[in-house]
């Protein structure tokens, strides 16, 4: 098929103008796929099509239950037993809570998998303690949104789940057990950063607990924990897949929330329930508006094209990888993560697997997610960052400009993710094969 710039300018253009204006994301797709179709002489029929193909993958199962895990874990009380666990083993340091704010961020992403949901949760609980115990509001915010991002990479994320069903054929399992070790290193170079600021600016250390206390808080918070194990533990072995673990979470949270922790009754399931429902419609609604998108991208050729246009700047891998970074960087800037994933992957992961790069599109799906989820805390799309910020009732503008030492060190992260494998390629490798 020979490339119609009209149309290409109709698809992007139309799609930008939509979302300009402010019109929902998903229906922006919707509408310039729909339009471009017309325009081509496509049937509207075949579009409808497409965007039900798109959300009719199995993959996509384990999203819903890592969802409803999520809204247990949160309305459960397991998330205030997972800040007294974290504060167990490094509140006592210089800056203890801040430390205690990535540790519960490391512990809550390996259960819950969402940024967002990390930073509802656990920052509501964990910024206003820091405020109380003269820790600066934008300081607090900085490292409650900043460490939230580690839900991204450490299994489960339903984010890599959309990575998976937007490029295909690529499981899920290994996905998870790719980001593993990322999500640990991102969170050791916070730690860093936030223990630095936190001597210079001589923020408090932290309490001491006694050996009967700190036992009593771990085997109480080890079964809210046990969900992490299940799904982590399952997949690495084997014994589970991504979608089996999902429902396992949402078991297992259940039993913990309703009969030992008790701080939810079967009367406080409808809520959960609809909230889950109403971030799964948004999810799917999302997923079958991109399918469409993306399928008349392929059908101009955009793929191909931007291709072809990146390998004509430079054969160079590194220039072309920054490239890369950068031009996601800033997308993330003004779109969010999903919907960024569902359009971005298809085209870039053609580009990242060529002969000139050579990257597995495992290792670009995790440096992919990093760097979206770096969009989560920028303006003027960041979600994250507005969480945070409404929490501590502090300006945009003012965590912004506190965030600058933490963009920095997750760009760092960022850059040793992409031209050092073995950080996120060992452990699939070690489990699946290369």
């Amino acid at each position: 098929m020979t490339i119609d710039p009209f149309a290409i300018t109709l698809l992007i253009g139309l799609f930008a103008i939509l979302i300009i204006v402010k019109f929902p994301i998903a229906f922006s797709l919707a509408f310039a796929a729909f339009a471009t179709a017309a325009y081509k002489g496509i049937s509207l029929g075949a579009i409808t099509q497409k965007m039900v193909s798109g959300v009719d993958s199995f993959s996509l199962l384990a999203i819903p239950f890592f969802i409803f895990a999520g809204e247990i874990m949160g309305a459960g009380g397991i998330s205030d037993r997972i800040v007294k666990l974290a504060d167990v083993f490094v509140g006592r340091m210089r800056g203890g809570l801040a430390m205690v704010n990535i540790l519960d961020s490391m512990f809550f992403g390996g259960i819950s998998g969402s940024a967002v949901a990390d930073t509802s949760s656990l920052g509501a609980i964990v910024i206003p303690m820091m405020k109380k115990q003269g820790y600066d509001a934008d300081y607090s915010v900085c490292v409650t949104i900043a460490s939230a991002c580690q839900g991204v990479l450490i299994p489960p994320s339903h984010n890599m789940i959309i990575y998976a069903a937007a490029i295909g054929g690529l499981s899920v399992g290994k996905l998870f057990m790719a980001g593993l070790v990322p999500g640990i290193i991102l969170g050791i170079a916070l730690g860093i950063t936030t223990y630095v600021i936190a001597v210079k600016r001589n923020y408090p250390t932290g309490g001491k607990y006694t050996f009967k206390e700190a036992v009593k808080i771990i085997i109480d918070s080890g079964l809210g924990m046990f969900t992490a194990v299940l799904i982590i533990g399952g997949v690495f072995t084997g014994i589970v897949t991504a979608n089996e673990s999902a429902v396992l979470a949402c078991i297992w949270g259940l039993i913990v929330s309703l009969f030992f922790y008790r701080q939810i009754t079967v009367k406080d399931l409808w809520p959960i329930l609809k909230r889950t429902l109403r971030t799964l419609a948004m999810v799917m609604t999302l997923i079958a508006a991109s399918s469409a998108f993306g399928y008349m991208m392929t059908i101009l050729r955009i793929p191909s094209l931007i291709t072809q246009g990146l390998l004509g700047i430079s054969q160079n891998r590194i220039v072309l990888l920054l490239l890369i970074n950068f031009a996601l960087l800033v997308l993330g800037c003004v779109m969010d993560m999903a919907p960024l994933i569902l359009i971005a992957a298809p085209i870039l992961v053609p580009v990242v697997t060529s002969p000139a790069i050579g990257m597995d599109p495992v290792q670009f799906g995790i440096v992919m997610m990093l760097n979206l989820s770096i969009g989560l805390l920028t303006p003027p799309v960041g979600t994250v960052l507005f969480v945070g910020s409404s929490i501590a009732g502090i300006k945009i503008e003012e965590t912004a400009k506190a965030m600058v030492p933490f963009y920095l060190t997750m760009v760092v992260v960022l850059l040793l993710l992409t031209f050092v494998p073995a950080f996120s390629m060992t452990v699939p490798n070690l489990m699946f094969g290369k």
